[in-house]
C-alpha cells in the first residue's frame, strides 16, 4: 500500500521537535557495542536520513523481527541529543506501521548545513543597504538612491518586516519605531511635506515618486522553524532552555540531554562514610519507583549529600530533573534497571505536595522458599513467609572494630520449606524486638521481606542489607493468602530448612543415600555442581595434630572473616582485614577418615560440624591440649569420637589444588545415628522394593 513518509521530519526533530510523532523508514541497523548491546538505526523521511540509537528496552523488537530493513515505524518517543559533536536521534518508544516496504524517496545524509537552513537568519539572502531618504533597507542588487519627499513608510499588516535591530533598519540615520501606530517608522528628518506610504502589494515595495530612478524589489521572507507546542515561549530549543520533560524510568538513558522523572522513594540507605586515595566522603543512595513500575537507584556524594540527605523521605513522590546515568554496578544495586542516576550540585528534587495514587507504595516480586535453594549466592530476593521463631539478639564485632547486633528467625511458607533470615543493625531492635514479643506470646505473624541477600554458607540464607525493607503483617494479597493456609493446617505442615542442612519435620533435601565405595564408583563431584549425599559411617581416625587454626573474628557483612590470622608482636593481625586485636578465634579444621562396610574415605569437617562430632568447641579443645597441657583428658576425647556412627551430610566437589585436581568432601552435618529413625527408614526401604 502506498505510505507518505512524514516530510522534513529529520530538520525538524534536529530543531529540537519532540511531538509530530513523524512516520520514518528504517534503512539499515547494525548491532553495536561489546559490553551492552545497542542497535543503530539509518532513518528517513524520504529525502534526508540520519543515524538513530534504539533504547535497549527496544531492543526485543529487532530481535522478535517486529522492526527490519525497510520497515516503517512511526516515532512516538525520541530526542535529539548531541553526542562527540554528532548530532544522534534516540528513540525510545516506536511503533511499526508496515513491516516489508521498498526504499521510499531517494535520502540523502543529513547536513548540519540542512538543519541551519531551517532557522530564520534576519541577514540571510540580504545584502547591502539601499538608503531611502533617512531609511535604510537592504538588497544585494540595490544602490543608495534619494526620495526627496517621502515621509514615513506605512507598511500592511500583512507584510513582516525581519531586521538585525528591533525597530532599526539599518544604516547610519536609523529610523526611529512610531509607538503611536506600530507599522509607521519615521525618517530622522522628515521633510515637511510629508505623507505616508502604502505599498498597493504587500510584498512590493515602491517609491513614491515614479520618476526617480529607484527599483523595485522583493525581500525574501524566511518562515522559521516553529517549535513544538510544549515549548512555546520558552526560548530557543538548541539553547537547552525548555522545561524538561517528564519520561517513564524505563525510557532514561545516557543520550538524553534534559529528563525529568516523577517517582516514590521506596527505600533510603544509611549515610556511609568511606576513605580512598582520593580523600574522605560520605555517600549515601535511595531507591525510586514510578507509576509503569520503573525502578532505579539515585546515589549522592559529599557536598550533594548534604543538599538532598534531609530532604528525601520514603514514601514521598518527588520530581527529579538534571542529574547524570551512569551504568549500575550489579553488586551493590539490585534494581531491574541498567542505570543509576547520580545527583550533582545542579539537580533539582522538587517534593510534590500532591498524593500520587498512581504511583504505588513498593513493588514486591515474591519468591517462595523453595527456589532459594538454587538461587546464587549474594542474589537478591523479595520472600514472605510465616516467623515461627525468633533468636535473641546478640553483638557482634564488624570489619571497622565497630559493634552490630545480630538476630535469626525462622520463616516457612507453602513450599514445603523454611529458611533462617538474619537481621542486622537497627533491623533487630525495631522489627526484630516486636516479632521476638509476638512469637513469645504465641501469635505468629507474616513477614514481607524486600530484597533480602542470600547467602549460601553452609545451607541457604537470607539476610538484611542496607536497602532491605521488613513488613510485619502487611495488607497485601499474598500475605492474607498465607495467613489464611496457616490457620487451616499450615502451622503443623511439615517443612524442611534449607538452612544448616538440618531438618524440620522432615528428610533433608540432601538425603540421597550413598555408601562410602559409590563416591568413588559413581565419579560424584566431578561435574560443575557439587554432589549433596548422605553417608551412614563411623570415624576410624582424627588428625589430632591439626584440628583447628586461629580466626578474625572480625564481621564482614553479615558474615565473620574466619580468616587465617598471625601473631604479630603481642597481637593477632588479619591481612584480609588489615586489623590487629587482642583475642583470636579458634575454628576447628578437621581431618578424618570415615569408613562403611564398602570402603574408607577422607573428609574434612569445619567449624559447626566439628563442634557436632568433637562436642565441645574449638578453642575448648585448643586450650585444654596446648595451655593446660592436659594430653590425658584431649586424648580421651579424640578416642570418645572413634568408632560412632554418624549420618554425615557429605557436599562433594572437584578442586584445584596447585595444579592437580582433586575431589573434596566436606561434611556439611554429621549426626550421630538415631537407631530408632534408622530402623524406620531401612523398613521403609524394604517396603518401596517389595513394590
Amino acid at each position: 500500500m502506498p505510505v507518505n513518509l512524514t516530510p522534513n521530519a529529520i530538520a525538524a526533530i534536529n530543531g529540537g521537535d519532540v511531538n509530530s510523532k513523524p512516520l520514518v523508514q528504517v534503512l539499515d541497523i547494525k548491532l553495536i557495542g561489546s559490553t551492552q548491546e545497542r542497535y543503530r538505526l539509518l532513518i528517513s523521511d524520504s529525502a534526508a536520513s540520519q543515524h538513530a540509537m534504539l533504547a535497549t528496552q527496544l531492543n526485543d523488537r529487532v530481535k522478535t523481527g517486529a522492526v527490519k530493513k525497510g520497515s516503517v515505524v512511526q516515532l512516538i518517543d525520541y530526542i535529539c541529543s548531541t553526542v562527540q559533536n554528532r548530532k544522534i536521534i534516540v528513540v525510545l518508544n516506536m511503533e511499526t506501521i508496515l513491516l516489508d516496504c521498498g526504499i521510499i524517496g531517494n535520502p540523502k545524509m543529513f547536513t548540519e548545513s540542512e538543519s541551519t537552513a531551517q532557522k530564520p537568519m534576519p541577514n540571510a539572502n540580504l545584502g547591502s543597504p539601499m538608503r531611502v531618504n533617512n531609511f535604510s533597507t537592504l538588497n544585494s542588487s540595490t544602490s543608495s538612491t534619494s526620495i526627496p519627499n517621502s515621509g514615513a513608510f506605512r507598511a500592511p499588516n500583512s507584510c513582516t518586516f525581519i531586521t538585525s535591530n528591533s525597530g532599526t533598519f539599518g544604516g547610519q540615520n536609523p529610523s526611529t519605531f512610531n509607538t503611536s501606530n506600530p507599522w509607521t517608522f519615521g525618517g530622522s528628518n522628515p521633510s515637511t511635506n510629508s505623507g505616508t506610504y502604502r505599498a498597493p502589494n504587500p510584498n512590493t515595495f515602491k517609491t513614491p515618486n515614479a520618476g526617480n530612478d529607484v527599483q523595485s524589489f522583493r525581500p525574501t521572507v524566511q518562515h522559521p522553524y516553529q517549535p513544538p507546542p510544549n515549548y512555546r515561549n520558552h526560548g530557543p530549543i538548541l539553547k537547552n532552555e525548555a522545561a524538561a520533560r517528564i519520561i517513564p524510568i524505563a525510557a532514561l538513558n545516557p543520550y538524553q540531554g534534559r529528563w525529568a522523572i516523577k517517582a516514590r522513594v521506596t527505600a533510603k540507605g544509611d549515610l556511609r562514610r568511606y576513605n580512598n586515595a582520593r580523600g574522605d566522603g560520605k555517600v549515601f543512595s535511595f531507591d525510586l519507583l514510578d507509576s509503569d513500575g520503573g525502578e532505579i537507584r539515585v546515589t549522592c556524594f559529599n557536598a550533594v549529600v548534604d543538599r538532598f540527605y534531609d530532604t528525601i523521605e520514603v514514601g514521598k513522590v518527588y520530581l527529579i530533573s538534571k542529574g547524570s546515568l551512569k551504568p549500575a554496578r550489579k553488586d551493590f544495586n539490585h534494581l531491574k534497571n541498567e542505570w543509576e542516576i547520580f545527583l550533582e550540585t545542579t539537580s533539582t528534587v522538587d517534593l510534590c505536595p500532591e498524593e500520587d495514587g498512581s504511583i504505588p507504595r513498593q513493588q514486591f516480586s515474591f519468591r517462595p522458599i523453595n527456589d532459594i535453594e538454587n538461587a546464587e549466592n549474594n542474589s537478591i530476593f523479595d520472600v514472605i513467609g510465616i516467623v515461627m521463631s525468633v533468636n535473641p539478639s546478640v553483638p557482634i564485632m564488624r570489619k571497622n572494630g565497630m559493634e552490630t547486633q545480630r538476630r535469626i528467625l525462622n520463616l516457612k511458607d507453602k513450599s514445603g520449606r523454611s529458611i533462617e533470615l538474619t537481621l542486622w543493625g537497627d533491623f533487630c531492635n525495631k522489627e526484630g524486638q516486636k516479632l521476638q514479643e509476638m512469637v513469645d506470646v504465641g501469635i505468629f505473624p507474616v513477614l514481607a521481606v524486600k530484597a533480602g541477600k542470600v547467602n549460601d554458607f553452609s545451607g541457604k540464607s537470607i539476610g538484611t542489607i542496607s536497602s532491605s525493607q521488613l513488613f510485619i503483617n502487611p495488607k497485601f494479597p499474598e500475605a492474607r493468602d498465607l495467613q489464611e493456609w496457616f490457620d487451616r493446617g499450615g502451622k503443623n505442615a511439615a517443612s524442611v530448612s534449607i538452612s544448616r542442612e538440618f531438618t524440620v519435620g522432615g528428610s533433608s533435601k540432601n538425603d540421597i543415600r550413598k555408601t562410602v565405595s559409590q563416591i568413588k564408583d559413581e565419579g560424584l563431584g566431578r561435574s560443575e555442581k557439587p554432589d549433596w549425599v548422605t553417608v551412614r559411617a563411623f570415624i576410624s581416625y582424627i588428625k589430632s595434630d591439626t584440628f583447628s587454626y586461629t580466626a578474625c573474628p572480625l564481621m564482614i557483612g553479615d558474615r565473620q572473616c574466619n580468616k587465617k590470622v598471625m601473631m604479630s608482636g603481642n597481637r593477632w593481625q588479619c591481612e584480609r582485614c588489615n586489623q590487629e586485636f587482642d583475642e583470636c578465634d579458634y575454628r576447628y579444621l578437621l581431618s578424618a577418615q570415615i569408613q562403611d562396610p564398602t570402603g574408607v574415605t577422607w573428609v574434612t569437617a569445619f567449624q559447626e560440624s566439628g563442634e557436632e562430632i568433637m562436642g565441645c568447641s574449638a578453642k575448648e579443645l585448643y586450650m585444654l591440649k596446648y595451655e593446660a597441657q592436659d594430653e590425658a583428658g584431649f586424648g580421651e576425647i579424640i578416642r570418645g569420637r572413634i568408632f560412632k556412627l554418624y549420618l554425615f551430610k557429605l557436599k562433594i566437589k572437584e578442586e584445584m589444588y596447585g595444579d592437580e585436581q582433586r575431589v573434596k568432601t566436606t561434611v556439611m552435618k554429621a549426626e550421630q545415628l538415631n537407631y530408632s529413625s534408622e530402623s524406620r527408614y531401612l523398613l521403609d526401604l524394604i517396603s518401596k522394593s517389595r513394590k
